[in-house]
Parts: structure tokens; sequence; C-alpha cells
């Protein structure tokens, strides 16, 4: 491989590889705006974000305690 080709190799490379980078920046800049939104439709429900993972746990024990309830108010065949 002569020089030129070597150094065209490395300038296509490059190209891809700042192609790559403006994408995942566009990407996160999506996925940050995307969190914004999120958390502050999580605020706008009267929950802190700090506060989620223990909101999701009441609630999942909240939907298994009306669940045996009501499989408890099911008249037995």
């Amino acid at each position: 491989m002569n020089y030129e080709e070597n150094l065209k190799n490395l300038k296509e490379q490059l190209d891809r590889l700042k192609n790559m980078k403006y994408k995942s920046e566009a990407r996160l800049e999506q996925l940050n705006a995307q969190k914004k939104d999120i958390l502050n439709e999580i605020e706008k429900l009267g929950i802190k974000p700090e506060d989620l993972e223990n909101e999701i746990s009441t609630l999942k024990s909240e939907i298994d305690r009306l669940f045996t309830e009501a499989n408890d108010l099911m008249p037995r065949l």
C-alpha cells in the first residue's frame, strides 16, 4: 500500500468517525430532551423523580392487593 492510498483511507475513516460523532451528539440531544420531558411529566403527576422507584413499588403492591381482593370476591364454581 502506498502513502497516498494509506492517507486516503485514513481520511475516509476520519470522515466516517466524524459523521458517527455528529449523529451521536444529535441522538444525545434528543435523549436529553426526552428525559427532560419525562421528568416534567412525572413532576406534573406530583411525584418527585427521586421518589419514583418507591412510587412504582407502592403501585405494584396496590395492584397485587386489588387483584387478590377481586379474586376473593369472585364466586367459586
